[in-house]
């Protein structure tokens, strides 16, 4: 009996060690398959010069992980040899690394055309026996050591602070990845096409905002994916312009009123300090307004190449007197005290009340909507860069997306905005930077600035080609 008895313990015994061991594996399996030190994703890799390489600038490489990165090595790989650029492990844990990696030397001018770049990275994943997760990566990679062929065909050789030229260029290069001209290396304005391949065309403004003494310059400049850089210089005269001061006293009434009104209809706190109140008004709405308009039309510039641009002479608001001028600067006082100060771009046309607006040249109604200091803003985009702006306006008789046609009414003039008084502020945009509109109302100007020179350049490039 006791060894019946026994052998019965014994047999209980191990019927339950049974179930004890299937839930240790249990345990431990989904330890491994949930712990984070056995995560499974292997690192990730990504190499800005994916597709070519001038083998003059560094390789940008991005190596990112869940878990910490531990070590990577990158290797040059040609039909002669291999060379390793970079190698290293890590002795602190780290999810992200951004790498500049030096290029291969060489003896001799390098004749290749076409190399791998090997990339592994390693995390400190115990999974794959605590081995961890290797990313291994190879990129086939074009050497490309040619910079784009950038070429400035003609241009309109004069400027003025707050004005406008036009600029034709010739940008060549199978490989290229992005090309545009550069005013001061501040100020950059997309390029066009025009007329036939690899040439374009842009209207650049000499933003205001920049003194005539701090002129450094307008360049074209081409960029292929390799990295390789082209820059042309475009010749220019310079010329200043005559600012006005004026000094404005704000009545009280004004910011009660019309900067509450403004800064409530844009959804804007408004401070209950008088002066706070017009200074977020005068400059930080402003600030923003002239952000959305930038957006707008930069949004909108022509894609499809071009050949002719068609341009009527800009026309003052039939029967109306100039109230205030393009380029002033304005200096704001509040109970004898300046508060601040502003420039006034555009020109401001007062004739009576809700006037008729008509249009000088269509285009597309690319913008309609209530805009802080503005008021009741439209804007019509004709083409190349150049947009118009209307703002204050009551009545609107357009929509967005609308073709518009010459002489056609679009509005009524009005006191929508931080006005005081019904007038139109009438504004000329250059991808987004209002510019001088006298200019754009001279016809001398227009035919020797921007239509001549576009069928100059025309002939040139059929004789050239």
């Amino acid at each position: 009996m006791r060894e019946r008895n026994f052998g019965d313990r014994k047999n209980t015994g191990g019927r339950l060690l049974i179930p004890i061991l299937i839930i240790i594996a249990i345990l431990g399996g989904a330890f491994i398959l949930f712990s984070p030190q056995f995560e499974r994703e292997s690192p990730i890799i990504k190499l800005k010069q994916n597709s070519s390489w001038n083998l003059k600038e560094p390789l940008d490489i991005e190596l990112t992980d869940n878990s910490s990165l531990v070590s990577y090595k990158i290797t040059f790989i040609d039909e002669k040899e291999e060379k390793i650029l970079e190698e290293k492990i890590l002795t602190t844990k780290t999810q992200k690394l951004s790498l500049k990696v030096a290029p291969p030397k060489f003896d001799t001018l390098y004749k290749g055309k076409a190399i791998k770049i090997r990339i592994e990275a390693t995390d400190d994943s115990q999974w794959v026996f605590l081995t961890g997760n290797t990313t291994d990566t190879t990129y086939d990679i074009v050497v490309d050591t040619k910079s784009p062929e950038t070429v400035v065909l003609n241009n309109s050789r004069y400027i003025s602070r707050g004005g406008s030229a036009l600029v034709v260029v010739k940008v060549a290069d199978e490989n290229l990845d992005t090309a545009y001209i550069t005013f001061n290396n501040t100020h950059n304005f997309k390029l066009i096409p025009f007329y036939k391949p690899n040439h374009y065309a842009a209207i650049i403004a000499w933003d205001i905002n920049i003194p005539f003494e701090a002129f450094q310059g307008v360049n074209v400049v081409a960029i292929d994916k390799a990295g390789n850089k082209s820059i042309a210089k475009v010749p220019l005269y310079i010329q200043d312009f005559a600012v006005k001061n004026d000094n404005l006293n704000i009545p009280q009434n004004f910011i009660d009123t019309v900067s509450k009104n403004v800064l409530e209809k844009m959804n804007e706190e408004v401070p209950q300090d008088l002066t706070a109140r017009f200074v977020k008004q005068n400059r930080e709405l402003r600030a923003k307004n002239i952000t959305t308009i930038k957006e707008v039309c930069l949004k909108n510039l022509p894609k499809d190449s071009f050949s002719d641009f068609p341009l009527n002479t800009f026309v003052r608001l039939q029967g109306s007197s100039t109230a205030a001028g393009f380029g002033e600067r304005r200096h704001y006082f509040f109970n004898n005290q300046k508060i601040d100060e502003a420039w006034h771009l555009g020109l401001d046309w007062a004739s009576v009340a809700q006037d008729s607006i008509t249009l000088s040249n269509g285009g597309d109604v690319i913008f309609k909507e209530y805009l802080g200091i503005y008021g009741n803003t439209i804007i019509i985009n004709h083409g190349l860069g150049l947009a118009t702006l209307y703002a204050h306006t009551t009545n609107q008789f357009v929509d967005i997306g609308q073709k518009v046609t010459t002489n056609q009414k679009i509005a009524t003039t009005g006191i929508t905005g931080a006005v005081l008084g019904d007038h139109l502020h009438f504004g000329v945009l250059v991808q987004g930077i209002e510019v001088n509109p006298i200019e754009w109302m001279d016809p001398n100007w227009i035919k020797t600035r921007i239509t001549d020179i576009l069928t100059a350049s025309k002939e040139m490039i059929n004789q050239n080609p």
